[in-house]
């Protein structure tokens, strides 16, 4: 059986009744710029004709005619946390939608290992590069915008550098909200590292809450460790040596909440009847744990798709604005409260726990 030739530029003009050299701009353009060579209707029937007659475009023929390569670089701390795992599938998809492939690398958050990796995936002619392991401060950044380098970032914020992000000071508000209704007023923090925005758009946020409410965080109450189970075990064992035990404690990670939970048990202390325990993100395990956690979801998906849609902006030359996505408060009942009606729980106060 003879083999089928691939169908070519050409065949698709014929059937769209147009150029060559329109078709080609139109297959080889990011899907926001197509409307530049042709009209909308001219695009649709160019892409209709194109998918009928089952054309497939030559990346690397595009690649050279463009000096564009159509891949992009994601840099994460670590791609084995589900925040940041879930963030790059919004990236590849939105970047898989667009003609892009994305390509994703590991930080680790170590300096040195990160230029590295930066280095390597300009090395690969990246057309523009996304960063989720940005900090407070970033000469990497500064370096970055020096060289002309699209970039955008997603996950942590630094500086004046456009990116997409969870309302992360919102979300830390929200749990302080929550503690101060069910009348929690000895509260304790586990944060991340300090070089993090999300961990201190966190705390900031909920100690704004706390004072809304007339309360206060003293700075024995807050401890900094990190995001995984054992920065959560780690921050209990400090907090525990500073003072009394909480009444409740708001950890900036699930996973991070999950060590303190044990963390606690390992004291004999419960959760909630002891001692409430608040996450962040809302990952799959916080729902499916002996006593669910109460946490913050973050829409992490979006995150990831928002800020490929960033970058196509930053590497067509413009200039795109930040955008923080809405977080939301998902009451369970490692706050005493087993129902999504906010009632403070039905067992005894635990300790330090006043009545509103």
């Amino acid at each position: 059986m003879a083999k089928r030739n691939a169908p070519t530029l050409r065949a698709v003009a014929s059937a769209a009744g147009v150029d060559v050299s329109t078709v080609s701009r139109i297959l080889n353009s990011p899907s926001e710029e197509r409307e530049k060579w042709a009209g909308a209707e001219t695009v649709q029937r160019i892409l209709a004709c194109a998918a009928e007659l089952g054309y497939r475009r030559n990346p690397h023929a595009a690649s050279l005619r463009t000096a564009r390569t159509l891949q992009v670089g994601v840099v994460v701390p670590r791609l084995q946390d589900f925040v940041l795992a879930t963030i790059f599938e919004g990236i590849d998809d939105a970047a898989s939608e667009h003609g892009y492939a994305a390509f994703v690398t590991n930080s680790l958050d170590d300096p040195a290992q990160r230029q590295s990796r930066i280095h390597q995936l300009l090395d690969r002619r990246v057309d523009g590069i996304i960063l989720a392991d940005a900090r407070i401060e970033d000469p990497i950044l500064r370096q970055l915008a020096s060289d002309g380098v699209p970039f955008v970032l997603t996950s942590r914020a630094s500086g004046p550098y456009p990116g997409a992000f969870a309302d992360d000071e919102h979300g830390g508000y929200l749990v302080a909200d929550h503690f101060a209704r069910l009348g929690f007023h000895d509260v304790a923090v586990i944060a991340g590292p300090t070089f993090t925005s999300t961990a201190n758009l966190r705390v900031d946020g909920f100690r704004t809450g706390l004072h809304e409410h007339g309360l206060t965080l003293p700075e024995h109450r807050l401890v900094r460790t990190g995001f995984d189970a054992a920065a959560g075990r780690a921050g209990v064992e400090k907090l525990l040596a500073r003072g009394p035990v909480p009444s409740a404690i708001f950890a900036t990670n699930d996973f991070a909440a999950i060590g303190a939970i044990g963390g606690l048990r390992d004291r004999g202390l419960r959760v909630p009847d002891d001692v409430a325990i608040v996450g962040y993100n809302d990952t799959p395990l916080a729902e499916n744990l002996p006593v669910p956690l109460t946490t913050v979801r973050s829409p992490m998906v979006e995150m990831g798709r928002t800020a490929f849609r960033l970058l196509e902006q930053a590497m067509a030359g413009r200039k795109p604005a930040s955008v923080a996505l809405e977080p939301a408060l998902i009451v369970r009942e490692s706050t005493g409260v087993d129902d999504d009606r906010h009632r403070p729980p039905r067992s005894p106060a635990g300790a330090g726990r006043v009545s509103e």
